[in-house]
């Protein structure tokens, strides 16, 4: 699969070509832009080979120049996606991580269809405040964030209500290993494992466990990712939040996801994984 990173750099190169072709359509060089806007000669090419991102402004002197003030509003706009399709987590959590939490309710508030795969953690959704609360800890030490835990753990659960509230439906995805990281000790751990076992439980749920020994995978491990809907997909890497709204990559990692989904035992298999993680936490 393409990194979401790379798709992201594509998303950029998309808009300068676009604003090199309405340069190239006025019968403009480069140079003569440059001109004409006041500009570096230099800055130019940089925009055009998209490594410089334009501004709002820039977008809407490019095209007062090139006389194409009627694309200027969708251009921006275009670069208002492209500004969040990656956003780094020292941004976003800038201010602590209640506020992050709590911008997420709205799409899952209106998601019917939630489609998730973790290989690294318990998903949010399903996550206890205990757990939430070590790994939320976990990450404000490490990105140096203002410590506002025990709010965003609040958060968090409050934003869980859509598991048992309203007409949603969750296909889940976990890596057996998610199983045996000890996130919070033992404890902490035992009492996730048992949550899980209740969620799995629920009409609305479907939990399904890709074991260790799986023979001839087929799908290399992925970083975690959400399909929210076919609308979009969130995708967590280490430094940033990338957000996919492009149909073909949408498309690209709803087919990973049926992929790794026939690599997954559900139901009583499911739940012995689940139960075999707790007594190995004795």
């Amino acid at each position: 699969m393409t990194s979401p990173s790379s798709s992201v750099q594509a998303a950029r190169q998309a808009l300068a070509d676009r604003l090199r072709e309405i340069r190239v359509d006025a019968g403009l060089t480069a140079k003569a832009l440059a001109s004409a806007a006041e500009w570096d000669r230099t800055k130019i090419s940089k925009i055009e080979h998209a490594s410089r991102p334009p501004s709002a402004d820039d977008i809407r002197r490019w095209c007062a120049v090139c006389k194409a003030d009627d694309q200027a509003a969708d251009l921006v706009a275009s670069l208002r996606t492209v500004e969040g399709a990656y956003v780094e987590w020292r941004r976003l959590q800038r201010t602590g991580l209640r506020r992050l939490q709590e911008s997420r309710v709205p799409l899952y508030e209106r998601t019917r269809s939630f489609r998730v795969y973790c290989s690294q953690v318990v998903p949010g959704l399903f996550q206890t405040a205990a757990y939430a609360g070590a790994l939320l800890s976990a990450i404000t030490t490490f990105h140096d964030s203002p410590n506002d835990v025990e709010e965003a753990v609040a958060a968090r659960m409050a934003r869980s209500h859509v598991v048992r509230d309203g007409d949603h439906r969750f296909a889940v995805l976990v890596e057996e290993s998610v199983l045996r990281y000890q996130v919070g000790g033992p404890e902490t751990m035992a009492g996730q494992l048992h949550h899980l076992l209740d969620i799995m439980a629920m009409p609305s749920v479907s939990l399904g466990i890709i074991p260790f020994d799986h023979g001839g995978r087929r799908m290399w491990t992925l970083e975690g990712f959400n399909i929210f809907d076919s609308a979009q997909v969130s995708v967590e890497l280490l430094s940033a939040a990338v957000t996919v709204t492009t149909p073909g990559e949408v498309e690209l990692y709803a087919k990973a996801f049926a992929e790794l989904s026939t690599m997954a035992v559900f139901g009583a298999a499911a739940r012995a994984l689940i139960t075999a993680a707790i007594d190995a936490l004795d």
